[in-house]
């Protein structure tokens, strides 16, 4: 496997998940010379940078073996997975399914088992060094392999751990990606994962722990999202958490929760190293927002063919709000205000 050069600085997706960022992983999959990276931290988690170095023998464990947060997320038929677990033609199962095939390497081939077998001898050849590095080292190298030009990485959710990811990455840019608060907590509301982390935090405040002003604290909040992750993986019963307790209310206070946060951790970027992208405007003007999307990543990647098949994925989508009641509408439009506000939409 050839490593590609670094010219162009890496990109990372961040959004509240439930926004469209899917659907740019889909638009930017399908430029030859991008490496769209779908779901890669997803699966894998940040437990992976408690260590300030490791050696590549726990990297390829880390990539190749179900840790406890990968089973859990396969458990409920996470929506994000792209692996055909059920085709006899492929070679894993759920049970033995390894992180990086849940999603990022079948999103890159139809060939992902084949592929996966080609990285071992590439991530065992690495010193021991810090995640960050085997992580671009491992990009790097599928850019080399497959003829790309640049990476972008693309998480559902990750404004929970994005800081994280930019302290690591330090010439990272930022496409962030985002949808009408009210449809995007309904559809939180209604998907496995999401249900999950806000019961998770609906628990932790029975204890006296109020997850959702954390959210603010910086650095703080990111030992306290690894906790989460590491402790609900090993030690939650997601059958027992208190589904029947969520509102939508709930879902509309964690929504604006990650709008602020990730405000504090990139609001201040530049405009060369911060794009925002508004679900809404992609699905009206799609041809008008692929070419931003690429000219933002390099213009030197404009491609006209592609900008004519990307215009093609965005699918409209109508908005669930309007057929709530009005006193649910009244509550969930008062928990997404902070949010709203900070992005600019009508109240």
């Amino acid at each position: 496997m050839v490593t590609a050069p670094a010219a162009i600085p890496p990109v990372f997706v961040l959004s509240t998940g439930r926004c469209g960022s899917t659907m740019v992983s889909d638009i930017l999959n399908l430029h030859p010379r991008v490496l769209s990276l779908s779901e890669f931290f997803s699966f894998i988690g940040m437990g992976s940078f408690r260590r300030r170095r490791a050696t590549s023998d726990k990297m390829w464990g880390l990539y190749s073996r179900q840790q406890n947060r990968t089973r859990l997320m396969l458990r409920g038929r996470y929506s994000e997975l792209v692996y055909p677990v059920d085709d006899p033609e492929y070679r894993f199962t759920l049970e033995d399914l390894p992180p990086i095939l849940c999603a990022t390497l079948p999103h890159l081939t139809d060939r992902p088992d084949a592929l996966f077998d080609e990285l071992e001898p590439v991530v065992r050849s690495q010193p021991k060094q810090p995640p960050a590095a085997h992580f671009r080292h491992l990009f790097e190298g599928l850019c080399g392999r497959l003829g790309r030009s640049v990476w972008v990485e693309r998480s559902g959710g990750s404004l929970l751990y994005g800081a994280r990811l930019l302290r690591e990455f330090p010439d990272a840019r930022v496409i962030h990606v985002y949808r009408d608060g009210r449809d995007t907590a309904i559809s939180m509301s209604r998907h496995y994962l999401f249900r999950m982390i806000v019961a998770t935090m609906r628990r932790m405040r029975s204890w006296g722990i109020n997850a959702m002003s954390l959210m603010s604290r910086g650095r703080l909040w990111d030992r306290v999202s690894l906790w989460m992750e590491l402790f609900t993986s090993k030690f939650f019963n997601p059958d027992k958490l208190p589904y029947h307790k969520l509102t939508l209310r709930d879902f509309g206070t964690f929504w604006s929760g990650m709008i602020e946060r990730g405000h504090t951790m990139f609001g201040h970027f530049p405009p060369e190293r911060l794009l925002n992208v508004r679900f809404e405007d992609v699905q009206a003007q799609p041809e008008k927002h692929v070419r931003r999307l690429i000219r933002f990543i390099d213009p030197g990647l404009e491609d006209e063919a592609w900008v004519r098949a990307a215009a093609a994925v965005p699918r409209p989508a109508s908005s669930k709000f309007d057929s709530l009641g009005p006193d649910e509408q009244a509550e969930l439009a008062e928990a997404c205000r902070p949010g709203m506000e900070r992005l600019g939409y009508p109240l």
